[in-house]
């Protein structure tokens, strides 16, 4: 590699090499308080938003994860990134701005993760079909029908930006387990 590709890219402690200017976040855990407060909107689009947006996605990505909210970065914004293909497909990478669900159908029931929540999962039930109202990171708007997990996704994503977790769908038993783990993971010092 030339000296010039050399500093056009930038190794992660992660061992990950991103082009130079590309910023991986760390993922805000459960317990913070941005998780659980609805987001502002957004209302400058410019190329600030976009680069939040890459860097979304790179972080997302990093994190194996198929969505990422702002709060789940530490920002009360409301902007997401979703992309069910996880990297594998250019073409499913979506970014969401100001979103609302402006119609819902049928049912699924899946188990679920937040990457807010690591390894922590459970059943959730979501709509099978929704459609979704939002902008692009240019300020054009938009809607998109979502089935399956991109229903799923959006649906997850939007919650975050309304300060709601997954953990609110679960049963109180089930919500109250993991619960209790985090908390023994936190009195040990590994949350």
């Amino acid at each position: 590699m030339s000296r010039k590709e050399e500093a056009k890219q930038v190794e992660t402690s992660e061992g990950i090499i991103l082009p130079k200017g590309v910023k991986v976040y760390p993922i805000v855990k459960y317990g913070a308080e941005i998780l659980e407060r609805p987001s502002s909107n957004i209302t400058k689009f410019d190329d600030d938003l976009r680069q939040l947006c890459a860097d979304m996605f790179i972080t997302m990505y990093a994190a194996s994860g198929v969505g990422l909210a702002a709060p789940q970065i530490g920002l009360g914004v409301r902007v997401s990134v979703i992309d069910t293909s996880v990297g594998k497909n250019p073409e499913a990478k979506i970014v969401i701005v100001n979103p609302q669900i402006i119609h819902a159908e049928g049912e699924q029931r899946e188990e679920e993760g937040c990457l807010s929540l690591p390894g922590h999962r459970g059943s959730v039930v979501r709509p099978l079909f929704v459609t979704v109202r939002a902008q692009d990171a240019y300020g054009k708007r938009f809607e998109m029908r979502g089935e399956g997990l991109l229903a799923r996704a959006f649906c997850h994503e939007i919650d975050h930006l309304n300060g709601i977790l997954f953990l609110q769908h679960l049963s109180m038993l089930k919500r109250d387990l993991i619960k209790r783990r985090i908390r023994k993971l936190r009195k040990a010092g590994d949350w």
